[in-house]
């Protein structure tokens, strides 16, 4: 089971959005057959607040999507045998969602979710820095976005 903490204090997001979120990470986690319960982070901010979260950590000044802070490496990040596996944080820049919804031609709510399910890929350890490694994300993305029943023209 995954816990998400939502931190949304500019309203950028309903309670329903952040409901189905919660569902598609809860059935992700699940489906890649993640055994121990854990906790993950999600904070809407605005373009303002994503650009200086990527200048301060990535050096990059300008404003991005999401944006993910794993809190896991190869060794446990446990403090007691007993704590809730702590994956990290995830940041969502709701109106450049709104923007890649328009540019790729499919809903909001399927840009949303995409980009939760991508922030939390990357707290599990998934990345696209390399072509196979970005081929094995995406395909991942989009298989489990299917199960879940998000297709692209939602």
């Amino acid at each position: 089971m995954i816990t998400v903490d939502f931190i949304d204090e500019e309203n950028h997001t309903q309670s329903d959005q952040q409901e189905e979120i919660q569902k598609l990470l809860s059935f992700a986690y699940d489906y890649l057959k993640q055994e121990k319960d854990a906790e993950v982070s999600i904070s809407f901010v605005d373009e303002d607040e994503i650009q200086s979260i990527n200048k301060e950590y990535r050096n990059k000044d300008q404003v991005t999507d999401v944006i993910s802070f794993a809190l896991e490496d190869e060794e446990d990040n446990l403090i007691h045998q007993e704590a809730l596996r702590t994956l990290g944080d995830i940041i969502v820049c709701t109106k450049r969602a709104e923007e890649q919804a328009a540019e790729y031609g499919h809903s909001y709510r399927r840009e949303l979710l995409f980009l939760s399910l991508h922030g939390f890929l990357h707290l599990l350890g998934y990345d696209h820095m390399e072509d196979d490694d970005e081929r094995e994300m995406n395909a991942l993305q989009d298989e489990i976005l299917d199960a879940f029943g998000v297709s692209r023209e939602v």
